[in-house]
């Protein structure tokens, strides 16, 4: 079994602009067995898959103890890096983060995702506020002695309505993809990106590896690597298939 820092090297160093590590989010030891028997490079849980599948809604509900020992779980049964989906860091403080990182460190993961979206509140935050959170998410991966992948995320583009200006939304990116650089993150994030224009720019100006998610209206994940893109997600896709698999078999033998 590699250690828990040579899982993180191998995990940094999969992140290549062009040619993208694609992460098929799973969100349990089974599907994440899976992955892996079929050669996943990684693993990544998806928190909306996590929390469903546990039986609670989304944003942070599920509670943090049952989430860390999911994902201690999930560490023990394959022999690849691990990242976690840890939301907004399950607090609004500095410190609170701080400890939500030590904690996913601790139970294996040598990745997460971490969003500057407010849990229970509105909007995001600002971009003062959520480059002290990423600073101390840095500074609880340091004290680890294992180097955690930092994937800022940000929702900008998630929470925009038709009628935004997507030129615009992309100016905010690109400003909060250098700040959460600055303040120690390792990859960028940005969910509901889709425009394969708007893709390239952004990964010509970011200076962290470019993380988009596969949804509807997303270039193809061939296109997307020729775009810059160096990391590709399946956010919550799966588990829907999944479910959906399911509720069709169901279906076919009770008749509803």
């Amino acid at each position: 079994m590699p250690s828990l820092q040579e899982k993180a090297t191998a995990f940094h160093n999969l992140h290549k602009k062009g040619a993208p590590l694609v992460l098929y989010n799973i969100w349990d030891p089974g599907t994440a067995k899976v992955a892996a028997s079929a050669g996943a490079p990684a693993i990544a849980t998806g928190s909306w898959s996590v929390a469903e599948a546990f039986g609670f809604p989304d944003g942070e509900k599920l509670p943090r103890d049952l989430a860390m020992g999911n994902i201690n779980r999930i560490c023990n049964s394959v022999e690849i890096p691990v990242s976690l989906d840890l939301e907004a860091g399950y607090g609004a403080t500095p410190e609170q983060v701080a400890q939500s990182v030590t904690l996913a460190g601790q139970n294996g993961a040598v990745g997460i995702n971490f969003e500057d979206q407010i849990i229970d509140g509105e909007g995001l935050y600002s971009i003062e506020d959520q480059t002290a959170r990423v600073a101390a998410a840095r500074k609880a991966s340091d004290a680890l002695d294992v180097p955690i992948f930092i994937n800022a995320r940000t929702d900008i583009f998630l929470k925009a309505t038709p009628s935004d200006d997507k030129s615009k939304l992309l100016e905010e990116v690109i400003k909060r993809g250098k700040a959460y650089a600055d303040a120690g993150a390792d990859g960028f994030f940005v969910p509901a990106l889709t425009d394969a224009d708007l893709i390239s720019e952004l990964c010509e100006k970011c200076v962290l590896p470019v993380n988009i998610m596969m949804m509807a209206g997303c270039p193809s994940i061939n296109e997307l690597g020729n775009l810059g893109v160096a990391r590709i997600s399946h956010g919550p896709g799966p588990y829907r298939a999944a479910m959906a698999m399911i509720e069709k078999d169901c279906s076919a033998l009770y008749g509803n």
